[in-house]
């Protein structure tokens, strides 16, 4: 037993032992343990749930929980621990920094989006005068040039 796993023995209160299994899946339950609450799964996802202790631990459900001094520290530590491993933390802490990313990309983007819907506002306000000039233009004929027409007046009053 490491150093580690012993403290943590006797931290939770256990004799040391835990009577209805052998010290050698003690130990593994232990180790499986230790590395779980570390955030250094071998064997499962990392995940502090019972199930991934005997899984990590190699060894069956029912053997697991004959080690009745192991699963009452497990349940004690992973409360400790607010049943998150150091890698959910870490994956806690960058969801909360992505979302403050967001938030902020959301806020700067913000007046883009109002001037973008404003010029959209315009763009339909030009289409409709355009559609409606030339329904008068399709209705009141072509158009005449201006300047022909002051052409043959001046050729008409300059005879």
């Amino acid at each position: 037993m490491t150093d580690d796993t012993l403290a943590a023995s006797q931290h939770a209160g256990s004799s040391g032992t835990a009577p209805n299994v052998s010290q050698r899946i003690e130990r593994k339950l232990r180790t499986a343990m230790e590395r779980l609450l570390a955030g250094r799964p071998e064997h499962t996802d990392g995940r502090l749930i019972k199930d991934n202790l005997w899984k990590e631990a190699q060894v069956s459900r029912a053997t697991m929980n004959r080690a009745t001094s192991i699963t009452k520290e497990w349940d004690e530590r992973v409360a400790a621990t607010g049943a998150r491993t150091a890698g959910e933390a870490r994956r806690d802490t960058e969801v909360t920094k992505l979302r403050a990313q967001l938030k902020a990309a959301r806020e700067e983007n913000k007046p883009l989006r109002e001037r973008l819907d404003a010029a959209a506002t315009v763009i339909a306000a030009l289409h409709t005068d355009n559609a409606a000039l030339r329904d008068q233009l399709a209705r009141h004929g072509a158009v005449a040039s201006l300047d022909d027409q002051r052409l043959l007046a001046a050729q008409r009053g300059g005879r």
